[in-house]
């Protein structure tokens, strides 16, 4: 008996307790209001994706060109270090055939 009062409690106390949290949940985290947007912002256009660091291997002579302008500060972003680590890599395989050939 003792265990159907203790059950119909526990049912009747989370359905209150649940019934309050819907009701309270609007006073205690308001809902923000979104700004209203006609369409997509003209002025900001979408970011063309980084090129990897197997283009800049491909292309050594662009990547030696952005990793200069990474240094001028003209540019930024991912490119850079993709640029630069196929610069690095590039000047290491060619030490190395430098060192293997003497």
């Amino acid at each position: 008996m003792t265990q159907g009062k203790t059950l119909i409690i526990v049912l009747v106390t989370l359905i209150i307790g649940f019934g309050a949290g819907f009701v309270l949940r609007p006073v205690i985290v308001p809902v923000e209001r979104a700004a209203i947007v006609a369409g997509p912002p003209a002025a900001a256009p979408m970011p063309a994706e980084p090129r990897g660091t197997q283009y800049f291997a491909a292309h050594l002579d662009e990547a030696r060109q952005i990793v200069a302008q990474c240094a001028e500060g003209t540019a930024r972003g991912d490119e850079c270090a993709n640029a630069e680590q196929a610069v690095i890599e590039a000047e290491g395989r060619e030490r190395f055939k430098k060192f293997m050939s003497n």
